[in-house]
């Protein structure tokens, strides 16, 4: 099954572009006017939806990892640092 992504507000959009260029099912937290809510709410948001949050946001990547410590279930988390590299959680 392949991986449909939510997108935090901090990933700029020629990354989102270029996802949807190769077929990525994308969808942003700014189309949805959700960029002021809460990265709890998101990532709750984003697992109602199926979909992975890909961020750079380093405090939503430590709170996803707190949640796995703690047994919340979440559709998981794509972090990327802003200056290269990416992890799955």
């Amino acid at each position: 099954m392949p991986v449909a992504f939510y997108m935090d507000v901090h990933i700029p959009l020629a990354i989102t572009e270029q996802l949807r260029l190769r077929g990525v099912d994308v969808v942003t937290a700014v189309e949805e006017q959700a960029e002021r809510i809460p990265d709890r709410e998101l990532l709750m948001r984003a697992t109602q939806k199926r979909r992975m949050v890909f961020t750079h946001d380093i405090r939503f990547r430590a709170m996803a990892e707190q949640w796995i410590r703690d047994g919340v279930t979440f559709a998981g988390l794509a972090y990327g640092h802003a200056e290269g590299g990416m992890s799955r959680t």
